[in-house]
Formats: C-alpha cells, structure tokens, sequence
C-alpha cells in the first residue's frame, strides 16, 4: 500500500511533523512530494513582506501558482496526506496554491485526503477552507490532525513573531520555544499508527473519530471563537487593503501597516476581554455540539 505525502514548509517544522506522522509503517510505502510556490516567500520574514501576503491570503488569491508536480509515482497511492500551516487565519498561499492548481485537482478528484496542520492555535477557518478546496476537488476529507503551539495566545504571539521575523524558534530569556513542541511532534507518531491501522481495513468512516479519541485535535472554544471573529474582521481588512493595488504593490504600504496597529491592539488589548466574555456567554453544551461540527470532517 502507498501514502502520498504533499508538503510545505519553510522553517522544516512541517515535514519534521509529516516524517513523525508517517515514519515508521510496515508494509506501507510514503512517497513524500514538496509544494513549492513559483513566488519565494522568504524565511524569516521581514515585517513588510509578512504583511504583504495578509490580503491574497485572507481572500484566497494566491499571487502566483507552484512548479508543476511529477505524480506518476503517486497515481496508485491509496491515501493522499496534504501537510502545511495556517497564515492569517487561512491556509497558507503555498497551500492554497496547491489546492487550485488544475494538474492538483485532477490528481485528488475521486481521492481520499487526510488534512494536517501544524499552525500556532488557530486552525478552524483553515480547516473549514481546505474542505472547501476538497470539495470542488471531488475529493474527501476522512481525516485531520492539528498541532498546535501549546503555549497561552499571547505568549505564542510573541514567540511566532520572533520566530518568523528574526528566525528564533528557541526558548529565550522570558519566553518559550515558538511552535509544536518537539515532544509533540514525536508522539504525533500515534495518529499515523491510526492512519495505517484504518488504511489497512479501509473503514475510513471510524478515521476521525478515532484520531479525535487519540488527541488529534486539542480544542480551545475560547480561541476558536476570537477565530470567527477576527476571520470576519480580517475579510474586510483584505479588501480594504487591496483597493489600493495587488501583491507586491507598494502604493498598498500604509493600509498594512494600519492593519498591523489594528492587530496588535486586537491581540494584546481586545482579545482578553473577548475570552472572558465567551466563558461568561457560552453555555456548556453549546460548546459541545460545536465541537464536534468543527472536529468532523463532514
């Protein structure tokens, strides 16, 4: 039996989670195929070119397409595997690149596709995108994984930015290491031991519900609900930005960085406050038949 591995990665934390995913499997072959964006996002980032990528990426416009892919070794593989990251609140343009690219979407029509990101804590409209993408496909999503940054969201805010903007992933002075955690990626081996259990039997209907059993997904209502939020409020950031010109344009300049005031006030100031009202607002079994909509891959 085969898995095709699609992956895209900058820092390596993506395909380090993919080769704990699917490292070890006995009788199972892994083919591992990097998506690589014909535009070169770089890695760090400088401030301006992170925020320039905020409005294609909200709105799903990917400035450009990625290499074309060889697939021959792949067209008798029994599961496809798509790894990757969130980046404001969406899949990232390498990702969504990916998922509209037309040799793509031939390859995963009829396909059954198991979705995983490792992002910092918020994953849901992302999910809710690739289902999307997927869809259109006339593929299916049997199954997703998220591994998540297990620090508090503010915590994690600061590490993320100093990791993408100065390329420090490691634990400083006051703050803790940016991203999963390596102990997270290693047992993340147990997800993939599921996979191969389920490929093996081909009852795909039981995939998710046993990944979720396993601890694939850590939910947080209370992030996921600033998510939807801040997912609104980003849509109408994007277009706002983008009358003034395309990706790369510089006349666009101040709008970004009036979007960047407007985050960090929203992260460090508005935020708490929202969590707090969710905890006071939200009856508990509310949170429960929301979870499971949002855990599911229907």
């Amino acid at each position: 039996m085969k898995i095709a591995v699609f992956y895209y990665t900058q820092s390596g934390q993506a395909l380090s989670v993919a080769r704990h995913l699917f490292g070890k499997m006995d009788g199972i072959s892994v083919v591992y195929k990097q998506i690589v964006p014909l535009t070169v996002y770089p890695y760090p980032w400088s401030k301006n070119a992170f925020f320039d990528a905020f409005p294609e990426t909200r709105l799903g416009i990917p400035p450009s397409g990625i290499a074309p892919m060889v697939l021959s070794d792949v067209e008798d593989a029994d599961l496809t595997v798509v790894v990757g990251q969130s980046w404001f609140l969406s899949p990232s343009l390498p990702l969504q690149s990916f998922f509209t690219d037309e040799q793509v979407k031939g390859y995963l029509a009829g396909r059954k596709v198991v979705f995983v990101n490792a992002c910092r804590n918020m994953w849901l409209m992302t999910s809710r995108k690739v289902k999307a993408y997927l869809s259109e496909a006339h593929a299916q999503m049997v199954g997703q994984i998220v591994l998540q940054d297990e620090a508090p969201n503010l915590v994690s805010v600061l590490t993320v930015i100093r990791w993408l903007i100065y390329g420090r992933k490691e634990a400083g002075w006051l703050l803790p290491a940016s991203g999963v955690s390596p102990r997270a990626i290693r047992e993340s081996s147990r997800f993939g031991g599921i996979v191969a259990e389920v490929l093996r039997s081909g009852e795909y209907a039981q995939l998710q519900e046993r990944l979720l059993a396993a601890g694939a997904i850590k939910y947080k209502p209370s992030i996921l609900f600033l998510e939807k939020a801040g997912h609104r409020m980003f849509g109408l950031w994007a277009k706002f930005v983008r009358r003034k010109g395309n990706y790369g344009d510089p006349r666009r300049r101040t709008r970004l960085n009036l979007f960047y005031a407007y985050l960090l006030t929203v992260l460090f100031v508005v935020s708490p406050f929202g969590q707090l009202f969710f905890y006071l607002s939200y009856p508990l079994q509310h949170v429960a038949r929301q979870r499971r909509e949002d855990c599911l891959c229907v």
